[in-house]
């Protein structure tokens, strides 16, 4: 007789999202209040153009994104850039430097929104409050709701997004009555009095601005483990997020350069409340103020839920310790990775520039989305029953402990 203890099934993470949560988590982590400065900077480069720059810069965000798609839906695993990493290249150390990489970025821009949060709150609310105390509020708040559920981390998600999604929309239904008024393929004058010629050159220089908008499509791999059916819903999601993403940002462009002069939107400050106040006067300014503060609130939060899914599977994998891969047995959630996330944020939040970092971590994210491409080229071909463009047999793997 086998007198031993049972032993007790170790807890995993609860796949709770379906194709529209994700969706809407992809949408929500591309936008963000980067969209209300951008727009300034890509009309003083394109002028009229703006919305070919979106186009363009799509196709660059489409082209990664089938592989993130491809790679996720055959391996559904948290971590998924440093899990693919390691099972393509078989170096546990370049897995490390790629998850390290996109950890560092999604806290690093963490960090920034929890400053850029507390000071669009003293503004809005006019209290003498330590900004140091709205920063830890802000901190405690999202981890709570991490810690407590990927289902409320999705709830919270849906209402800034839709928040988000209804500012830009309200800056194209204020400047619809001004579509057609302008040539949307006018280009900027330069400094010497010459039109600046519409070629691939100025396309390339303009995606290359726009891009940075599509960023945080590739976030959506590291939540791929707590999808319902992967398989199948994550490669419709990514390009649906894409999809959606790129008719509002066209949208919104066309819009801007329809009521606004190129030259106005690219010296201004704040070049889309802007556009609302010349086409709408009536429109309060402050509502932007409150829009920004769920679009902060969303970027933080998915940055957040990344930033601990992605330790979590490292910690899986081995590639950081183990304790930080535990599963909370009632709540489902990386509990030991949201807490050890939560001391590196509020230590980063208080350093008074972290610039560097980001710039740092914005050029190994471009490394990641390299490796990434080069990985769904070749990963599959040595797995058993292989055939180009069909699911393998080895997609269930998982590596040793």
């Amino acid at each position: 007789m086998n007198t031993s203890p049972e032993r007790k099934e170790e807890a995993t993470l609860l796949p709770t999202m379906g194709l529209a949560a994700l969706v809407i988590y992809g949408v929500g982590d591309m936008l963000g209040s980067g969209i209300y400065a951008l727009i300034g900077k890509a009309a003083g480069v394109m002028g009229n153009t703006i919305w070919l720059g979106f186009l363009t810069s799509m196709v660059a965000a489409l082209l990664t994104g089938l592989s993130y798609a491809s790679l996720g839906s055959r391996y559904p695993r948290a971590a998924g850039a440093a899990y693919v990493t390691q099972r393509a290249f078989r170096r546990s150390f370049l897995a490390y430097v790629v998850g390290l990489a996109v950890v560092a970025s999604g806290l690093t821009s963490f960090s920034t929104q929890t400053r850029a949060f507390a000071g669009y709150f003293q503004g809005m609310v006019g209290m003498s409050i330590a900004p140091e105390v709205i920063i830890l509020g802000f901190i405690a708040v999202l981890s709570f709701i991490n810690f407590w559920g990927m289902r409320e981390a999705t709830w919270l998600n849906v209402l800034c997004t839709t928040v988000e999604v209804a500012g830009l929309v309200i800056v194209v239904l204020v400047g619809l009555r001004f579509w057609g008024g302008v040539n949307y393929m006018e280009t900027p004058v330069t400094a010497s009095g010459a039109v600046t010629a519409l070629g691939i050159p100025l396309i390339l220089q303009g995606a290359v601005l726009t891009f940075y908008s599509f960023v945080g499509f590739e976030d959506m791999i590291n939540v791929v483990e707590e999808v319902k059916n992967p398989r199948h819903v994550f490669p419709r999601a990514v390009v649906l997020a894409l999809a959606i993403t790129t008719v509002i940002y066209i949208a919104v462009s066309v819009t801007a350069v329809s009521v606004l002069p190129h030259a106005e939107l690219a010296a201004s400050e704040q070049p889309l409340v802007d556009v609302v106040r010349r086409a709408a006067p009536w429109f309060p300014p402050v509502a932007f103020s409150f829009i920004s503060l769920f679009a902060i609130t969303n970027t933080a939060l998915l940055n957040y839920i990344m930033g601990s899914r992605m330790v979590y599977g490292m910690a899986r994998q081995g590639l950081v310790p183990r304790a930080l891969g535990n599963v909370h047995p009632t709540r489902r959630t990386p509990h030991i990775a949201v807490l050890a996330l939560m001391a590196v944020v509020t230590v980063l939040a208080f350093v008074g520039d972290i610039s560097s970092l980001a710039r740092a971590t914005s050029v190994l994210l471009l490394g990641v989305f390299r490796a990434d491409l080069r990985q769904s080229d070749f990963m599959f071909i040595d797995e058993p029953g292989f055939v180009p463009g069909i699911s393998t047999a080895g997609s269930d793997w998982i590596f040793p402990a």
